[in-house]
């Protein structure tokens, strides 16, 4: 007879712990009933801006930054996106003639933020740019450099690589700028991102001959563990670990599921163990849909959500298929490509597009991905915290024919907040 044991382990951390403050941008090319260009802010994963393309304004998600933050921090903000998504949108187009792609859904995304741990003070950061959910451009920031696994994104990487004035500016706001915004958001926001809930978990299979799914949910905050045991043992082989799902009520989800045999199950006894901060549970907290504790409409939510995260998450903003679990430069640090033709003295020079195929040259006249400086609550592509460095019309770059080494400070403004 089989048997399955879930455990959930209090995990009670005496030692310090690594913030986030990251952007997402997702420009939209398609017949579908989604804003052509979304922009997202989060601070260790709770989300606490929003822009998109049909609202045309930025704005707050939490209390905290709409209680410590004024009308002008979302004028500006409001106006740097908006020149974001007319970057985006010439963006995505190049994206998608390099790709050799003339119909269809396609996306096209920026990654970028830092990470700061208060107690050892070590930092980090990142920014990559993704097209329809595979990597397309990344900064490298240990050698001031963008990388681009594709070749696609050739000819950007060489453009920007060219640009030593925009490395250095993204390596300032990333390194510093960045980190000090996310210190003044966790000092905004100290009594809401330091609360502790722990998840529900239930145990879910369709019939006897079915995977069988570990799903915890409504934990904050978003760091939890899911692993299986079987017969005491750590068990890794047939697991399929989920991705890191936002609920609208601002906590996470998160699945692992198993697929073995039945004569397996019979002869076995395996264990799903979850691991998050706070109090441990006991069997009898667990819910199962053994029996009528969990209706099945749990599993098709479950089974939604998980389709849902290829383009779009729970909270409304989208996210890597194949984000490599935010490392630090989650997925690889990307970076925009800068060129003299760009219009716009604030343009910040998005991702140039690559050659498909051996056509791979220097010709001028090939376009190239526009990178957007205006950061979002930091100064780089996105972000309002550096509003000192966009003095001129930031996030207006259109995309132009153009291949030359330019060097203008200009191109590199993000957005910041003040």
């Amino acid at each position: 007879m089989r048997t399955v044991i879930l455990l959930i382990l209090g995990v009670h951390l005496a030692y310090g712990e690594t913030h986030s403050l990251r952007y997402f941008y997702t420009a939209v090319s398609g017949d579908i009933d989604f804003p052509e260009f979304t922009a997202v802010g989060l601070v260790d994963e709770e989300q606490f801006m929003y822009f998109d393309s049909n609202t045309k304004k930025v704005e707050p998600k939490t209390e905290w930054i709409r209680q410590n933050e004024g009308a002008d921090y979302w004028d500006r903000n409001t106006q740097k996106a908006t020149g974001a998504h007319q970057t985006f949108r010439n963006n995505i187009q190049v994206a998608k003639e390099r790709f050799n792609h003339s119909t269809g859904l396609h996306t096209l995304q920026l990654m970028y933020g830092c990470e700061w741990d208060d107690e050892t003070g070590a930092k980090d950061a990142f920014n990559q740019y993704g097209y329809d959910g595979e990597d397309l451009i990344n900064l490298n920031l240990k050698e001031k450099r963008y990388v681009s696994p594709v070749q696609e994104g050739f000819i950007t990487q060489q453009n920007w690589n060219n640009n030593k004035g925009l490395i250095e500016s993204m390596n300032n706001y990333l390194s510093i700028q960045c980190i000090e915004w996310l210190q003044k958001y966790l000092q905004y926001g100290k009594s809401s991102l330091e609360k502790t809930v722990s998840p529900q978990v239930s145990l879910l299979q369709k019939d006897s001959s079915s995977p069988v799914t570990c799903h915890a949910t409504g934990f904050y905050p978003s760091g939890v563990t899911i692993t299986w045991m079987k017969n005491g043992q750590d068990h890794h082989e047939d697991v399929d670990l989920g991705e890191l799902l936002p609920n609208e009520d601002g906590t996470f989800q998160k699945t692992s599921t198993l697929r073995v045999t039945p004569d397996e199950w019979k002869n076995n006894e395996f264990s799903c163990v979850v691991e998050h901060q706070g109090e441990t549970k006991t069997e009898d907290e667990i819910r199962t849909n053994n029996g009528d504790s969990v209706p099945i409409g749990i599993i098709i939510g479950v089974l939604a959500a998980i389709v849902q995260l290829i383009f779009f998450a729970v909270a409304g903003y989208v996210v890597y298929q194949k984000k490599k679990g935010f490392k630090p430069v989650r997925a690889d640090d990307q970076h925009h490509h800068y060129c003299t033709s760009l219009t716009a003295s604030d343009s910040s020079v998005e991702n140039r597009k690559g050659l498909k195929s051996s056509n791979i040259s220097n010709d001028d006249s090939i376009k190239s991905l526009t990178n957007p400086n205006s950061n979002l609550d930091h100064g780089y592509s996105s972000g309002p915290e550096n509003d000192s460095h966009s003095g001129s019309d930031s996030g207006s770059v259109v995309f132009s024919d153009c291949g030359s080494d330019s060097s203008s400070a200009d191109s590199n403004k993000a957005l910041h907040n003040e």
